[in-house]
Order: C-alpha cells, then structure tokens, then sequence
C-alpha cells in the first residue's frame, strides 16, 4: 500500500486566474495565483501566468521536491 497522502500522478488544472495541483484522488494541493494586466499584477503583488505555470509545473512533476515544513515535527505526517 502506497504511505503518500497525497499519491502521485499529480495534475495541473487552469483556471481563469490561477493554476491547481491536484492529487491522484483530485484533491487540491496548491493553487498559484496571476495576473498578466501588468498594474493589476504589481497591484496584488501577483505572478504572470508564465511565472505562475513554470512554478506550478516543476511542482507538479516532481511532488518529492515539496518537504514537510514543521518546526514542531520534523517528520511528515503517516
């Protein structure tokens, strides 16, 4: 039985303002966020959509890379 919480493959799904890493299940991981209109962009401190699917894409194919960020546990979750 696969450990992982969040199984692999994972996808990347647009949506009209922002990108969606979904799990082998369909759950929502992470949403990147952007803007291409470049003073609403600078407004909300957002990425450009190019910016926003480079960071997404490289997340979403190596799920390995994302490591557990707890300063009370240092080990994932089981």
């Amino acid at each position: 039985m696969d450990r992982r919480r969040f199984r692999p493959p994972w996808s990347v799904e647009e949506q009209d303002d922002c990108f969606v890493v979904r799990d082998h299940d369909g759950q929502q991981l992470a949403y990147v966020y952007f803007e291409d209109e470049p003073d609403r962009r600078s407004a909300a401190k957002l990425l450009t959509k190019d910016e926003a699917r480079r960071i997404i894409e490289a997340r979403a194919a190596v799920p390995e890379t994302l490591r557990w960020r707890d300063p009370i546990s240092p080990t994932p979750p089981v």
